[in-house]
């Protein structure tokens, strides 16, 4: 039962985020706060009450379910997207020491997640380190492009995104 419940709320939280009806969030986040009275302990069910608050515009109300998730282990693809959304919530409510932490928590964890990277790159700005943000920003662009212009000078511009403070006076 508590299943197929939580399958029709994921259901109808992909209509509603996809047609952005704000009744049709309001009718998953009430289903979902319903489940997690029942299975307060299910991390899939914090989960996705947290992702349901977060499509309704709530990101602060979606933090504490994205971190009692987190708490009860949540894992796989679950995991991913939650260090993202709990991570990216952070950094747009201004949290930007929280955002680099559980960012940089997501791209330790999956390595290959380009969405991570790009929000981490995004938040190491935001708490001033903008060699490591550029570099990050700069290396993702280098491996993810087909622009022939980029392509033309990937050296020096994969070099430089290792190296951004040298100058060719640097070389002696």
């Amino acid at each position: 039962m508590e299943r197929e419940r939580l399958d029709k709320a994921i259901q109808l939280r992909e209509e509603g985020r996809a047609k952005q009806d704000q009744a049709v969030l309001a009718k998953v986040r009430a289903m979902l706060l319903d489940l997690i009275n029942e299975y307060p302990d299910d991390a899939e069910i914090n989960f996705q009450t947290a992702v349901a608050h977060d499509n309704s515009g709530l990101g602060r109300e979606a933090i504490p379910f994205y971190v009692q998730a987190l708490k009860q282990g949540l894992s796989g693809p679950d995991l991913e997207r939650a260090l993202l959304g709990l991570g990216s919530t952070y950094r747009y409510l201004g949290y930007y020491q929280e955002a680099e932490e559980t960012l940089r928590r997501g791209v330790r964890e999956f390595p290959y997640h380009r969405g991570l990277q790009v929000f981490l790159a995004i938040a190491l700005y935001n708490t001033g380190n903008y060699k490591e943000s550029t570099e990050l920003l700069l290396s993702n662009l280098m491996e993810t492009t087909s622009d022939e212009k980029l392509q033309y000078f990937s050296k020096p511009i994969t070099y430089y995104a290792q190296h951004l403070d040298e100058t060719w006076g640097d070389r002696g």
